[in-house]
């Protein structure tokens, strides 16, 4: 009954209009007057349960569009219109409901209708039909529906200024699909208008559900949109067309002679995402400098020293402050006489693996130069920091200077343990969703998110869990025959948890931390 990917919920509309149709055929007894009524009372629940779903998703992204105007106002007012467009319509379809029912208001009882005394349809047929043609109320109906066509239309128009190709094509052919008002066949062939087709001559019961049903769709669709139109700006947000390359010098000053040594480096640049404040140094920067999606700073570098660059950007999120933590620093001096000490990679060195280190002194000839620490050896052009014990190391740098002076520094870096890996089901961490198919036969695998070494993980063991059975611990990184057995009891909708994962790093006798479950949620 429609094209593309369809929700659950709009799956379970379609089914509903099939046993309207296959319901239509029978004779209608009691029976079946009473299960449209139970089918009408279904969608009306559904409907109201849709209603506070949208209206919660429509706060949201409100409040997206307060916290971040630029980014987010754009869409705001275009589901703004969408939700309006379809509450009118929604309520359009409430009154033609209040008049299927009005005749037999007087004998509700407990605010439920009379579903075995709705087999007629004769005060529909007399108000909307002037014979095979249709009345002035019947044309108001037609021109309801290609009112919210239209305005859906136009809330969806969006074509990609490049190719011209419709970007929300697949929504806009839903809204033709479910509310197209055009001439249909009947099963003997004969063009019959919309209206006499699915109207006329029925049970007022079978036409009250009827009309909950389209309710349920525009409610399905509204929320379709909703959705499309968050994730579209999530998208562009995300897209690798807003990152600028930054590249990063090893050091503020280079001599004449010196090779340049530094990074590129990846970063998002979003003019759109502005802080609400920054606070730096303990004084707040003016909002002239937000520029280009940055700050730019510009202020004296003071006395010879080292100086802190400490402070916070202000982002609201969800009507509230969130801090962005600024720290950083820089050295104002007046000769080469402090040493440069940095972690290529880091800010602290990891126990257990080769920390590449970079340790030199401004104008001073790397042959000149010498460190030492506890797990600290030379490496080509740098030098291999291994921590093993402890919490921080301390690396003493010492340097000759052209004249022979002698010059000496040291810095502390903090020891930290290797973080605690992910699970992962075939490459996905944390909440996946697989068949009990694609599950069995998986690779379960370990990884470090966003960790700035690229270690080799070894799977040794794991425990799977289906709800109701006995954990089973499975040895390497495929599912035992009994995992495999317990799984296939397992139920569409179930929820196989993975955990207790135990790895370790290929190379290296260091021990981590169990991983970090991985649940999967059964799909058939």
């Amino acid at each position: 009954m429609a094209s593309g990917k369809l929700s659950p919920r709009q799956k379970m509309i379609n089914l509903m209009y099939l046993v309207l149709i296959a319901m239509l055929a029978l004779n209608m007894s009691k029976e079946v007057l009473t299960a449209f009524g139970i089918m009408n009372d279904q969608f009306v629940e559904g409907n109201k349960a849709a209603t506070s779903k949208n209206s919660q998703f429509s706060a949201t992204l409100a409040q997206k569009a307060a916290d971040e105007p630029e980014q987010y106002s754009v869409i705001n007012s275009k589901a703004k219109n969408i939700s309006k467009t379809s509450q009118d319509f929604y309520a359009f379809l409430d009154e033609i409901k209040t008049k299927i029912k009005a005749p037999y208001m007087d004998d509700v009882v407990d605010g439920v209708l009379p579903y075995e005394n709705m087999d007629k349809g004769d005060h529909l047929d007399e108000a909307w039909f002037n014979g095979d043609k249709l009345s002035k109320e019947g044309d108001g109906i037609i021109a309801a529906f290609a009112t919210y066509r239209k305005e859906m239309f136009e809330s969806l128009d969006n074509k990609n200024e490049k190719t011209g190709k419709q970007l929300n094509q697949t929504l806009i052919d839903m809204v033709n699909s479910k509310f197209s008002t055009n001439s249909v066949k009947d099963k003997e062939g004969v063009d019959k208008l919309w209206l006499d087709y699915n109207f006329k001559g029925f049970p007022s019961i079978s036409s009250l559900a009827k009309v909950s049903a389209m309710q349920a769709s525009i409610k399905a669709l509204e929320s379709e949109v909703l959705s499309s139109l968050l994730s579209g700006q999530q998208a562009s947000a995300l897209s690798f067309s807003n990152y600028h390359a930054f590249v990063i010098p090893e050091k503020t000053a280079f001599f004449s002679g010196e090779n340049f040594k530094g990074r590129i480096v990846l970063g998002r640049y979003d003019s759109a995402t502005k802080p609400n404040k920054v606070i730096l140094n303990g004084k707040e920067v003016d909002s002239k400098n937000f520029k280009d999606g940055g700050v730019v700073l510009d202020f004296p570098a003071g006395a010879v020293g080292e100086r802190d660059l400490k402070g916070k950007f202000i982002f609201m999120e969800n009507g509230k402050p969130i801090e962005v933590p600024i720290q950083s620093g820089y050295a104002v001096v007046p000769k080469p006489n402090s040493a440069t000490i940095s972690a290529d990679k880091m800010n602290v060195v990891y126990r257990g693996i080769p920390n590449p280190m970079t340790i030199s002194f401004a104008g001073i000839a790397a042959n000149k130069v010498s460190a030492s620490a506890s797990g600290l050896r030379k490496s080509g052009k740098g030098y291999i920091m291994t921590p093993t014990k402890g919490r921080e190391v301390t690396i003493n740098v010492t340097g000759t200077l052209p004249n022979g002076d002698r010059v000496s520094d040291k810095k502390k870096f903090r020891i930290k343990d290797i973080p605690r890996p992910q699970a992962a089901v075939s490459g996905v961490p944390g909440i996946a969703k697989k068949s009990k198919n694609a599950l069995k036969n998986a690779t379960i695998s370990a990884m470090l998110e966003d960790f700035v070494f690229d270690l080799k993980l070894k799977v040794n063991s794991f425990k799977f869990k289906v709800p109701g059975q006995p954990t089973i611990v499975c040895q390497g990184r495929k599912l035992s025959e009994r995992a495999k057995s317990a799984l296939a009891r397992a139920k569409r909708g179930d929820q196989v948890t993975i955990f207790g994962l135990k790895a370790s790093v290929v190379g290296s006798p260091i021990k981590l931390k169990d991983a970090s479950p991985v649940i999967v949620e059964l799909a058939n």
